[in-house]
């Protein structure tokens, strides 16, 4: 049979409080540090469990936090997003994660449908930036954006990416490259991405041959974006917006029978934990995931308790050199 749920007049009746003096230590509010603790260890002890519905219901909160996503299939993103659910946990808040595959047009019906679900708040990672209904969807619930600035957001962790594209292209030219390819994941309908605007400026201004081209991150349809470019252009070195879409380079380059970095260098730009493993290691820019997973979780968590400033941070990256770029034959 099983065990009845504990109340919260019980853990009141162990500690000695009243049930209002209960709640409040249960959610970290005006009482003391040695209260909540009293109080954390009855309810602990009783096997005590707050009813999520009758909370939403009391305080107007849902206790979940949307999480909305470029594109799972990043594996960057992937780590990205089990960090930030495992930060709203210690928060006492809940993750929905949604994924928008790429498709700005997906990106804008599940942002709405988060909305309407009435989360707490939302973390997006966007896939157009530019896009005009994100003012309004801002107006509605506090939205904390990763990775490119949005209008209206109660705050942002933005990515510094003059300054990665910069360490990127100014070490591939220190090498002696000049032919580069650059796949991102950018589609057509979105052609006004930060990133790819910079590396754009940043090659005129190195004297680079630069050609961009959309690759997704799925390894497949990487690993043929890259097999027709190796093959058309045969550029010295490959520049790719996503360490995942570096992967597909690598598979690329194998079935063609080209060596890493002998016949191709290969630079990837987020760092994740796969790319130390590759043979060679892939050289890389380093966002500090760790760092944009603690500011995103402490900027959404103060304005889903109806913080009122808005709050940016500016993550600047790190160049990892590894084994995949060399000299330009």
């Amino acid at each position: 049979m099983p065990r009845k749920r504990a109340t919260i007049r019980e853990v009141a009746q162990a500690t000695g409080l009243s049930p209002a003096a209960v709640s409040y230590a249960l959610r970290g509010l005006q009482v003391s540090e040695e209260t909540m603790e009293r109080v954390r260890a009855a309810a602990a002890e009783l096997g005590y469990e707050a009813d999520p519905i009758a909370r939403a219901l009391a305080s107007g909160r849902t206790g979940m936090i949307g999480l909305l996503c470029g594109s799972l299939e990043d594996l960057w993103q992937q780590s990205l997003a089990v960090g930030i659910s495992r930060g709203l946990r210690e928060k006492d808040r809940y993750a929905l994660i949604l994924d928008a595959v790429g498709d700005p047009g997906r990106e804008r019906a599940l942002a709405q449908q988060l909305r309407d679900q009435r989360v707490d708040g939302m973390i997006v990672q966007p896939v157009d930036p530019a896009a005009a209904f994100w003012p309004e969807l801002c107006e509605s619930l506090p939205v904390v954006a990763i990775g490119d600035s949005l209008a209206g957001t109660a705050g942002e962790v933005v990515f510094d990416n003059r300054r990665g594209v910069t360490l990127a292209l100014e070490h591939l030219r220190a090498m002696g490259h000049r032919s580069i390819a650059v796949l991102t994941p950018t589609r057509a309908s979105t052609p006004d991405r930060p990133a790819d605007v910079h590396v754009t400026a940043e090659a005129d201004r190195l004297g680079l041959d630069i050609e961009l081209v959309t690759a997704p991150h799925g390894l497949a349809a990487a690993t043929g974006a890259a097999h027709e470019i190796l093959t058309r252009k045969k550029p010295s070195a490959v520049f790719c917006f996503a360490d995942s879409i570096a992967y597909g380079v690598y598979a690329a380059a194998a079935e063609l029978g080209l060596s890493v970095p002998g016949d191709v260098s290969i630079m990837g730009y987020d760092d994740h934990p796969m790319s130390g493993l590759l043979t060679p290691g892939l050289t890389t820019v380093d966002w500090d995931i760790d760092g944009i997973v603690r500011a995103a979780v402490r900027l959404i968590s103060a304005a889903a308790d109806g913080g009122t400033r808005r709050r940016r941070v500016v993550q600047s990256p790190t160049l990892r050199e590894r084994g995949s770029v060399a000299q330009a034959p």
